[in-house]
């Protein structure tokens, strides 16, 4: 009895030990993050709870009222300004990956040809209507249509939404010859819903954006925090984000 006791006492201490942590993160990592952070829970009984924000400017507002959370995975850009703003700790810090924009339809059309830049081109040409964001992938799609000398021809038949979901949900929803667009990992998540990944840009004009995590300078739960970025990095957590579409 006395063994029993010992063994529910060390079973009750350590289920008392798991701790939770707050992450603030970007979107586009969604589908391999929390498969991470799952796996993560599995193996040290320590949860992950996960803010996701649609678009990085979401997320630095939040950030820059302060709030609290342990790791932060953002973007390369709003990254290195936290680290020189000295939020985040450069000692505890995790690459994960890029992700890249994608071409998608819904599901049971035809394949636009993107095999290489000007079939890329001559595809939107000769679509009904093209759909993308307002966010950050939706501007460089912009300036790159007027760089490739289409933006005009594209506009009369062109829809734009404040961000992805919603582009994609009306390509669900869409009829005849429509090319939508989003982030590779975004499609991935609508696919079960009713779209297709045809593929990424032509890798001429490709991009892709660059993901990391690292512990806040002020995490409420720094030790843990740690390990989850150190998770971060390891092969199964690798494999998760690749399966994800983040590369």
């Amino acid at each position: 009895m006395r063994v029993v006791a010992a063994l529910l006492s060390c079973v009750v201490a350590g289920a008392a030990a798991a701790t939770d942590i707050r992450v603030l993160s970007a979107g586009a990592v969604e589908p391999g993050l929390a498969k991470v952070a799952d796996q993560f829970r599995r193996e040290t009984s320590n949860r992950v709870r996960i803010q996701f924000f649609a678009a990085a400017p979401q997320l630095e507002r939040r950030l820059s009222v302060g709030e609290p959370a342990d790791v932060l995975v953002a973007p390369s850009g709003l990254m290195n300004d936290q680290l020189r703003r000295g939020k985040v700790d450069a000692e505890a810090h995790s690459f994960i990956g890029r992700v890249g924009i994608g071409v998608t339809v819904r599901a049971g059309a035809p394949d636009p040809d993107i095999a290489s830049l000007d079939r890329f081109k001559q595809s939107l040409l000769g679509a009904d209507s093209i759909v993308y964001n307002h966010a950050s992938a939706g501007l460089y799609l912009e300036k790159l249509f007027d760089l490739l000398g289409i933006a005009e021809q594209l506009k009369t038949k062109t829809t734009r939404y404040a961000n992805s979901a919603q582009v994609l949900e009306h390509v669900i929803g869409g009829k005849g010859i429509e090319i939508g667009f989003g982030t590779i990992t975004e499609i991935r998540q609508f696919e079960p819903k009713g779209l297709r990944l045809v593929g990424p840009l032509p890798e001429q004009v490709q991009n892709s954006t660059a993901y990391s995590a690292a512990v806040m300078t002020e995490a409420p739960e720094a030790e843990v925090a740690r390990d989850f970025v150190r998770y971060i990095g390891t092969p199964a957590a690798k494999a998760a984000f690749s399966a994800a579409g983040i590369d």
